[in-house]
């Protein structure tokens, strides 16, 4: 049985409800993201993709962060309004997490989703967990109506692990949890223990990946991390390796928009990306007065 780590009273400071929905939520989609302040304008970019194929009057967006400036308080209140949804950020007290292994690459912030999972343990059946750095190209629903009866959380493989590592070695940055079968199983009870204990190569992914018990294995299309396809449902701007001019390793984001051109020559973004500017240039204008 999962034992709940993170007590609301303990990590949770405030929250800021930026609720612009129309009518009254019924069903909602419960969609979470953990980002620290680096990450933050891109997670809004993120949330743009998922609103470009869904009525913000279905979905709910939790954004877990220990950073929450001006700029970004007149972001998330403009883009609730424009798409008519509902974003909710939870300012959260990091001292916990900092004391779980951290590196100059892995910042405590990899941790937010062990919040996340404890956060929901009796809130809802079902949450979308996704990383920043995702963008996604098709319905969001695709996703989240998968059936996880049985299984911890549904994933898709990640690409460079699924060779290195293992056939079935997922990508965490995208996993559909079933709260239900997390609670039975104490999923990131024993995925914290590991973390405290073992030393690991990819700190909370390889955790979360041993502690399993069941994993439902996505197509590669729910969590692409090197290709766009007209099937691809969320690309993944994680870190890749390039083999020209030499063979190295490039951490290109979305919200690079120069290098999302140049380098991947994708225009499939651009009606998002360049809102991204506009919002962008517009809050540092408005700094400066």
């Amino acid at each position: 049985m999962q034992q709940v780590f993170f007590q609301e009273t303990e990590f949770l400071n405030s929250v800021i409800d930026y609720n612009h929905k129309i009518e009254a939520e019924n069903l909602c989609l419960d969609i979470a993201y953990g980002t620290d302040k680096n990450f933050l304008f891109g997670c809004g970019i993120s949330i743009a993709s998922i609103l470009k194929y869904n009525e913000g009057n279905q979905l709910c967006f939790h954004i877990f962060t220990d950073y929450f400036g001006d700029d970004d308080r007149k972001y998330f209140d403009a883009l609730a309004r424009q798409y008519k949804t509902r974003i909710k950020i939870y300012l959260i007290n990091g001292d916990r997490l900092r004391s779980l292994p951290c590196t100059k690459n892995w910042t405590h912030a990899i941790y937010f989703r062990f919040v996340i999972a404890d956060y929901f343990f009796n809130k809802a059946p079902k949450v979308l967990y996704l990383d920043a750095d995702i963008l996604f190209n098709r319905e969001p629903e695709l996703l989240y109506d998968i059936d996880v009866k049985g299984y911890e959380y549904a994933a898709a493989r990640d690409h460079y692990g699924k060779y290195l590592i293992n056939p079935n070695y997922i990508n965490a940055g995208v996993l559909l949890f079933n709260m239900a079968e997390i609670k039975k199983t104490g999923l990131f009870e024993k995925a914290r223990h590991l973390i405290k204990t073992k030393k690991l190569l990819f700190a909370d992914q390889d955790a979360v990946y041993r502690s399993t018990t069941a994993k439902k294995m996505l197509p590669q299309k729910y969590n692409d991390q090197k290709f766009l396809h007209k099937s691809t449902i969320i690309r993944h701007f994680s870190k890749r390796l390039f083999y020209l001019p030499y063979p190295h390793t490039a951490n290109i984001k979305q919200w690079n928009v120069s290098a999302i051109h140049r380098i991947f020559k994708y225009e499939a973004f651009d009606d998002i990306l360049f809102e991204y500017i506009y919002l962008k240039k517009k809050f540092e204008q408005d700094t400066k007065r």
